[in-house]
């Protein structure tokens, strides 16, 4: 289908201006507060750069040099003299943990965590009850994660605590002594255990025998439970809990007794568990003193990301900092005594604004603002929406219409989050700003089986995938028609990982509702989906891929999966279709998008494909997300009508190509 371009009054923004690297991301204060690292690009990638408080990014110091993928996350130790990163190889997940000398800055960084391919660093805890060490759980036996002990000056590594039973996970006390144990088991519950012995040291922890607290959970914790801190006294464990409710609160367990009392809720909302997904990147779930690790506050899901104060003394940091910024609340670091904070907060159209707040005097200082050829009014409100599905569950939504035009008949995009058990929330969407730029609506659904808004909608997906999961994006698109906002002969689908196979079910199961459709690292056959993941992550599908979808293993099972495998139903595409795909990718892996793409292409069905050799479960390196989006906007130029720049349809060369 060839529509005709979408009229608007605004610029068009270039598309660098949405999807390249961050000029300042995730910043963190030094033990000390006299110190500032964070992410910036350097040599085409992000890479890690430290300056004094006072001083401005001219005068930092670039203390990495990786010119292969960016670093995102990293940690300071209790030693001034080293930092920390993280980092994979092309986007493969096998993630190391580097050490950086900043007394000497230009020398070449050490892998503190040689292991061979398929295992990988899993957590990070960079101040122990040893100086100068860090502890690090890997899975170097490839189906146990077992903590070790790492000596960051010499790299000596020691065994701290073996951990044999895969579905177990132990917690550790702030002495580094074992505290509690979570087990989950064949029946999707989770025991809480405590152990009453164990002792610290540089060798093997002796961890005891545990002692069953109680057992709590199931299938309203696809992803787990989360969190799991042991209290700051090690007396405690905090845990998100539905309890007897519809909504998730953080709750404490005690140590010795196995009572269960409310530490942070609040009616109607769930505790937010996305930051989970990237760990001092996202918002967290619970924001803790550095220090002791004491509760400060709790992020909630709400039309606008909510966040619940529970310590008194953090509420005048908090109020101060909230006459900052009209957003949110996002990422957070202090110095170890709370003094100096630096902030970053979430708005739907002024991304990444960070400051730095001194408690002590009061006074505050803007550290990052994007510059930009363009301003807040710009771009596209994010506006939270909601109605009800075909059966009448509520559907909480994020619509983002263009600027400068009337919203009435726009070709439409249906953005699908991936997970599924995550959801969209309000804030900046660099997706959403460029598609609203390009002419379209986008639409934002947290179908059934999202997270964030209560137990009873997030269990409505068991056994729905390709079915009510699908009707609810249906009822979306519906719903934006019904209202106006939306041509019904102008919608197309877009999305990444589920939101990929969400985008290959919309075109074979509904053929005739979507005018183009983009399919980006998305599943196309659900038994061969589950069967290439990671091995070591197979005991933890109890509660997500085999309650919600089936085991392969058990035939009847793998024949319901076929049925809704877009594979087994790719006769019925004719939709046109682009497929993204990153050649390393664990999490679905390359036949996914291969399989499908040869289908089509068998049949004589126009397909693009997009596979990049440097990437992962997603388009980390600039020129990749380029390309990517170049292509997007010319697909959905040439098949919903809406605006294009001068270069779409002809990405640039890069190391991947078309196929």
């Amino acid at each position: 289908m060839t529509a005709t371009p979408t009229g608007s009054t605004t610029d068009l923004i270039e598309l660098e201006e949405f999807f390249a690297d961050p000029a300042f991301a995730a910043p963190s204060l030094s033990p000390d507060g006299t110190r500032l690292a964070y992410s910036a690009p350097a040599g085409g990638r992000l890479n890690i750069w430290v300056r004094g408080v006072e001083q401005t990014h001219d005068e930092a110091v670039q203390v990495t040099a990786d010119t292969r993928r960016g670093i995102y996350i990293h940690h300071w130790t209790d030693d001034p003299r080293w930092l920390l990163y993280l980092q994979d190889t092309d986007g493969n997940e096998d993630w190391h943990l580097f050490r950086v000398d900043l007394d000497d800055p230009g020398s070449a960084a050490v892998d503190l965590t040689p292991m061979d391919p398929g295992s990988r660093v899993l957590g990070v805890e960079p101040v122990t009850s040893i100086p100068g060490t860090v502890l690090v759980w890997m899975n170097r036996r490839t189906l146990f994660t077992d903590v070790f002990r790492i000596d960051v000056a010499t790299g000596e590594t020691t065994v701290h605590l073996a951990q044999d039973d895969p579905r177990a996970s132990v917690l550790l006390d702030r002495d580094d002594r074992p505290a509690f144990q979570t087990v989950l088991t064949p029946q999707g519950t989770v025991e809480v255990s405590a152990f009453d012995t164990g002792a610290a040291g540089p060798g093997t922890v002796d961890a005891g025998t545990p002692r069953l607290l109680r057992t709590v959970g199931g299938a309203e914790h696809p992803m787990g439970i989360h969190p799991q801190l042991v209290t700051s006294d090690g007396q405690g464990l905090l845990v998100g809990s539905f309890g007897d409710g519809d909504h998730l609160r953080l709750v404490r367990i005690d140590r010795t007794t196995g009572d269960e009392t409310v530490v942070a809720e609040v009616e109607g909302l769930d505790v937010d568990i996305s930051g989970t997904a990237v760990p001092g990147v996202l918002p967290p779930m619970v924001y803790t003193a550095r220090r002791t690790g004491e509760v400060l506050a709790v992020r909630f899901v709400s039309d606008r990301p909510h966040v619940e104060v529970v310590n008194p003394e953090f509420a005048e940091v908090y109020a101060a900092l909230q006459k900052l910024s009209d957003g949110v609340l996002g990422p957070l670091s202090s110095d170890d005594a709370g003094r100096r904070w630096v902030a970053t907060f979430v708005h739907d159209r002024e991304p990444g604004v960070t400051w730095l707040y001194d408690h002590a005097t009061g006074q505050a200082r803007l550290l990052h603002r994007p510059v930009r050829s363009f301003g807040p009014d710009d771009l596209a409100p994010m506006t939270p929406v909601s109605f009800p599905a075909r059966d009448g569950l509520e559907l909480h939504s994020q619509l983002t219409l263009p600027v400068g035009v009337e919203p009435r008949g726009l070709p439409l995009v249906l953005a699908v989050h991936g997970g599924p058990w995550m959801h969209d929330s309000w804030g900046y969407s660099p997706e959403a700003q460029f598609l609203a730029n390009r002419g379209y609506a986008v639409l934002q659904v947290n179908f059934r089986g999202s997270t964030g808004y209560g137990r009873h909608h997030v269990t409505a997906a068991i056994g729905e995938f390709a079915r009510a999961m699908h009707d609810d994006l249906i009822d979306a698109v519906d719903w934006a028609v019904a209202q106006g906002y939306a041509d019904p002969d102008r919608v197309g689908i877009y999305g990444g990982s589920y939101g990929g196979y969400a985008a290959l079910v919309g075109v074979t199961v509904t053929p005739d509702r979507f005018a183009a459709a983009v399919d980006y690292v998305g599943v196309s056959d659900l038994a061969n989906f589950m069967r290439t993941l990671p091995e070591f992550l197979r005991p933890q599908f109890v509660n997500n891929w085999y309650r919600y979808v089936g085991d392969p293993e058990i035939a009847e099972q793998e024949a319901d999966m076929a049925a809704r495998s877009p594979i087994t139903m790719v006769d019925r595409i004719r939709t046109p279709l682009l497929v993204a795909q990153g050649a390393n990718d664990v999490r679905v892996v390359q036949a996914e998008s291969d399989n499908i793409v040869a289908s089509l292409r068998k049949r004589g069905v126009p397909v693009e494909y997009l596979l990049a050799p440097d990437e992962g479960h997603g388009f980390a390196n600039p020129q990749n997300r380029r390309r990517l989006y170049l292509a997007i906007e010319s697909h959905f130029a040439t098949h919903l009508g809406g605006r294009a720049g001068t270069s779409a349809g002809t990405p640039p060369g890069s190391a991947g190509g078309h196929r």
